[in-house]
C-alpha cells in the first residue's frame, strides 16, 4: 500500500511540471448504492447511502484533463435469500470499506461543464457481510479490483462539482492487468471539491 501511495503522489508531481493547468484539493461527497444480484433465490434490496473522502488532483492543457483521485471510501448493500424451505428465508447486508482511485480523463466545455470517465481501481480495507442478527458471514473478498466511472462535471470558481456512476467491468472481462473485476457494487456518486490552487 505504501508503494502505491508513493507511486501516485510521484505521478501527480510529475505531471503538474509538465501541465499548463494544475489544480489540487479535498474532496467528498456521497452515494447511493443497490447490490443487484440475477440468481433467481436472491432479491435486491433497498438502495443505501455511502459517503467518500479524500483528494484531487488535475492538469489539464487544451480543453482536456486528466484528474486522478485518492478516496477513502465507504458504501454497502442488502439483499435477501428465498430459500426452498418454507420460513427460512434470509436478509443480509454488504459493507465495502476501500480505499478507490479513479482516473478521470475528460474534456471541458464554456469553461464551466466537464465530460469525463476512466478506470478506478479499489482496494479492500475492510468488507464484511451480516445477516439479520448482525452475524458477520465468512465471505473471501478480493484484495483489489477495478471498474469504471463516467459522469459529468461543473467548475464553478474554485469549487468543482461532480455526478458520475460507477460499475463494474466484470460483464466484460473477469481481470484487468491481474485485477479482478467482481465485486463492485453500481452506485451513482455526487461529489463536492475545492480547489486550493
Amino acid at each position: 500500500m505504501k508503494k502505491l501511495l508513493f507511486t501516485f503522489t510521484l505521478l501527480m508531481i510529475t505531471l503538474a511540471g509538465h501541465s499548463q493547468n494544475f489544480s489540487f484539493g479535498p474532496k467528498f461527497g456521497l452515494s447511493s448504492t443497490k447490490i443487484e444480484l440475477e440468481d433467481g433465490d436472491f432479491s435486491t434490496g433497498d438502495g443505501e447511502l455511502g459517503y467518500h473522502v479524500g483528494i484531487f488532483t488535475r492538469f489539464g492543457a487544451a480543453g482536456f484533463y486528466l484528474q486522478p483521485e485518492l478516496l477513502y471510501t465507504q458504501t454497502s448493500g442488502t439483499f435477501s435469500y428465498s430459500s426452498p424451505t418454507p420460513g427460512s428465508n434470509s436478509e443480509f447486508k454488504a459493507e465495502f470499506n476501500r480505499l478507490d482511485i479513479p482516473v478521470m480523463l475528460g474534456f471541458k466545455m464554456f469553461k464551466l461543464l466537464r465530460i469525463q470517465a476512466g478506470p478506478i481501481g479499489s482496494i479492500n480495507i475492510k468488507s464484511e457481510l451480516k445477516d439479520a442478527a448482525d452475524v458477520v458471514q465468512d465471505v473471501d473478498y478480493k484484495q483489489a479490483t477495478i471498474g469504471y466511472q463516467a459522469g459529468l462535471g461543473l467548475d464553478i470558481g474554485n469549487f468543482i462539482l461532480d455526478a458520475k456512476y460507477e460499475s463494474s467491468l466484470g460483464n466484460v472481462t473477469e481481470n484487468v492487468g491481474g485485477f479482478q473485476t467482481d465485486q463492485r457494487v453500481s452506485q451513482w456518486i455526487l461529489s463536492v471539491g475545492f480547489k486550493l490552487f
